[in-house]
């Protein structure tokens, strides 16, 4: 019998157990996208958030609609730990990843390629919501892919720089096995904070570094500044490194929000999450 992970978040709390209502709600997402100027060159990685789809759904429809009509044959989802502190990170021994709307079927070769090189464990993805609220959303814009989880532990903010070394060392084991015809995805809200308007202000700030493509700074800003400034920092910092080895060089941010202007709660004091939708693009020659 396969190996399956089982969805441990559709509660209706998370996103919805019953398929129909999933579906429909992801359409309607999608429905609600604004218009979008073109993107020149090649999508490389997305970067969309992990809350409950009440409150971050919206925002990761931005990111998952630029997926209309491509034909991504594998998906490598990195997100953080919530609740595991196994190391730098792991991937899920898993055959099959199930969701609502059915199974996606795991790339064993490719984890096998990579489990040289990162330790596997299925403890760390045993209650993880920050990959699996990931995986509707690529169900419902893909035909049919191949898809592999990898859980990254260590903060920046906690670990400091030699965090960058773990990072580096995962992008260095990816890139060689990836394809064109693969899709990276970073799984990631930015600040949690009880006050608006600092996430406002620090989201601009984390924003601004992005799109520069300066991965050094964007790491001397999360660690420096002592607090997170992302959950999913390491899965930011390994997708633009790995993406860079492909030879991305482009970050278009699509939409940016967070929980206070979703439930119109903006009053001082009010724990706020940011949310942020991006693509990372090679544009020119690879």
């Amino acid at each position: 019998m396969p190996i399956i992970r089982h969805p441990v978040c559709a509660d209706d709390r998370w996103y919805p157990r019953d398929a129909a209502q999933l579906r429909f709600l992801l359409d309607e997402f999608f429905a609600n996208v604004a218009q979008q100027p073109s993107s020149a060159g090649t999508l490389v990685a997305l970067i969309a958030p992990h809350a409950g789809y009440r409150f971050s759904g919206q925002t990761a429809a931005y990111a998952y609609q630029h997926l209309a009509g491509a034909e991504y044959q594998r998906v490598v989802v990195l997100g953080p730990s919530h609740f595991q502190d196994f190391g730098a990170q792991a991937i899920n021994r898993a055959e099959l990843y199930e969701t609502p709307l059915g199974e996606v079927a795991v790339d064993t070769r490719l984890a096998r390629e990579l489990s040289a090189q990162v330790p596997v464990s299925l403890i760390a993805h045993e209650h993880e919501h920050s990959l699996e609220v990931q995986v509707p959303f690529l169900q419902r814009q893909l035909k049919k892919f191949s898809l592999l989880p990898v859980m990254m532990s260590h903060p920046f903010y906690h670990f400091g720089v030699r965090v960058r070394n773990e990072c580096e060392a995962l992008s260095h084991a990816l890139a060689p096995l990836l394809q064109d015809d693969t899709l990276l995805v970073a799984s990631s809200d930015l600040s949690h904070l009880y006050n608006y308007d600092a996430v406002t202000y620090f989201d601009q700030g984390f924003e601004n570094l992005i799109v520069e493509y300066n991965i050094g700074a964007l790491i001397d800003y999360m660690v420096n500044e002592g607090e997170p400034r992302a959950c999913g920092d390491m899965a930011i910092v390994t997708t633009l490194m790995t993406a860079q080895l492909h030879g991305a060089n482009t970050v278009r941010v699509f939409y940016r929000t967070n929980s206070g202007e979703v439930t119109g709660i903006t009053e001082p004091g009010q724990y706020t999450v940011g949310y942020m939708a991006a693509g990372i693009y090679r544009v020119g020659e690879k």
